[in-house]
């Protein structure tokens, strides 16, 4: 006798953040985020063990501080917006490995290009808000190389220094409210 309730959980995107740090000419870090994105959990267990996790990003809402370095981050030598607008991510596993800790495995496709990537996640818990609503938060951290998603741009300095390098940080801070 099955008595499965799937819990659906949506992105609170006023209390979430989506960053990514690169290094810039290897001395200094650039850090960028995305303005406009998505994500929901579907979950069985109320310590969202082997929940479903799904994430997109508009390319387009890239925000780096600096509008001539979105506009090229937007462009054909890096995420080609026009053609692929959104960054999206399917999980294929979500496991705990310790107390609040999990590990999230999924297919990141940047650009159309999809490869399997290993997130660490931290649970920081599940609260009522004042206007009864539950919600849990999470921090979502991992390192992708752009190369292999076809973020292939390359330069290099006069002093023979890469200006930006082939592994991204991702870090997410994300907030979800139970539906």
């Amino acid at each position: 006798m099955s008595t499965e309730t799937l819990t659906k959980w949506g992105i609170d995107a006023s209390h979430s953040e989506i960053t990514f740090k690169v290094k810039h000419l290897v001395i200094s870090t650039v850090t960028g985020k995305f303005g406009e994105f998505d994500a929901s959990i579907e979950s069985e267990n109320e310590d969202f063990e082997d929940a479903k996790i799904t994430f997109e990003a508009s390319i387009d809402s890239i925000d780096t501080g600096n509008e001539d370095r979105d506009n090229h981050l937007k462009s054909d030598d890096f995420f080609n917006a026009s053609e692929y607008p959104k960054m999206t991510f399917e999980s294929t596993s979500f496991k705990k490995v310790g107390d609040g800790e999990y590990k999230l495995n999924g297919n990141l496709s940047i650009r159309g290009n999809s490869k399997p990537i290993e997130l660490d996640v931290e649970y920081g818990g599940t609260v009522v808000d004042p206007y009864g609503q539950t919600k849990a938060g999470f921090d979502v951290t991992g390192k992708i190389n752009r190369k292999e998603y076809g973020l292939k741009w390359s330069a290099v300095t006069e002093a023979g220094s890469v200006v930006v390098s082939d592994e991204v940080k991702l870090n997410l801070n994300v907030q979800f409210v139970k539906s």
